[in-house]
């Protein structure tokens, strides 16, 4: 009964990992965002600002070809497109406020936010209808 549970659990994570993949793969510009988020924000999470420090502006660049490139046709909704419209808009400011060089709490407070909204794009992707 147990490795019948294990198994089952390990069927979920890899069909949800499965469609998380498929996102990417139809949108690469998400994709290329997401590479530099969980490389900048995966480090703040234990206290090292250093990575979203030397790759902000690489980190906003990124999020305004996400919002000029062709969206996906099964992505291209309303809520989608101002989630992204958002998404670049705060990663520009992020940028401009590490280049102020404000105190790490602001910064970690402000990824948080930026990678929140990341994950919200993600998951309007994940409940359109395919």
């Amino acid at each position: 009964m147990k490795k019948q549970l294990i198994l089952c659990f390990a069927l979920v994570a890899l069909a949800i990992s499965t469609k998380a993949q498929s996102t990417f793969d139809k949108w690469p510009e998400l994709k290329a965002f997401h590479n530099i988020m969980s490389t900048t924000f995966h480090p703040a999470e234990e206290g090292n600002l250093k990575p979203i420090k030397e790759k902000s502006t690489e980190l906003a660049e990124s999020a305004a070809k996400l919002q000029t490139s062709l969206m996906p046709k099964e992505f291209n909704t309303t809520a989608i497109k101002a989630s992204v419209k958002k998404l670049a808009t705060e990663s520009k400011t992020l940028d401009a406020l590490i280049k102020k060089k404000p105190s790490d709490a602001i910064i970690l407070k402000n990824l948080t936010a930026l990678h929140n909204r990341f994950h919200e794009i993600v998951g309007l992707c994940k409940e359109e209808k395919h």
